[in-house]
């Protein structure tokens, strides 16, 4: 079998379907994702991303068990960027569409000086980050 991720998609819970549409699809856009074509918004469910043979793609749908929705305690989901310019717009994004911060775009000590990356909460409290893991200090 091959593969290029072990990750084949995520799927995250959402209890206001129409808002997370909304922060999803300004926050994916700044990474150059659109919604896929496979989205059902009339069962519920969406997501950015490839097909399932073209790489791994996000999901949000509410829970399937009629359950709320509760972010993980340690569970974070990790966007890849291409540049430091789309982790800045990334971030600018969650905070415009009712997301929260957890880490405003910048390197991490614990990390390493090539590891530039953010942090936010989506409107139902899920942690994601976006990271370019190529970052060059003091480049212009």
């Amino acid at each position: 079998m091959s593969s290029s991720s072990l990750l084949l998609y995520t799927t995250t819970g959402v209890s206001d379907f129409a808002r997370a549409v909304v922060f999803y699809d300004a926050v994916f856009a700044t990474l150059g994702y659109s919604r896929s074509r496979e989205t059902s918004d009339g069962e519920g469910w969406a997501g950015w991303g490839p097909d399932y043979d073209g790489g791994v793609s996000f999901w949000i749908c509410p829970p399937f068990n009629g359950a709320a929705p509760t972010p993980g305690n340690g569970t974070m989901i990790a966007l890849r960027a291409a540049n430091e310019a789309q982790v800045d717009a990334f971030h600018a994004a969650a905070l415009a569409h009712g997301g929260a911060s957890e880490g405003k775009p910048g390197t991490r000590e614990l990390y390493g000086p090539s590891f530039y990356v953010a942090y936010v909460r989506d409107p139902d409290g899920n942690k994601l980050a976006c990271v370019f893991h190529h970052h060059v200090p003091g480049a212009a």
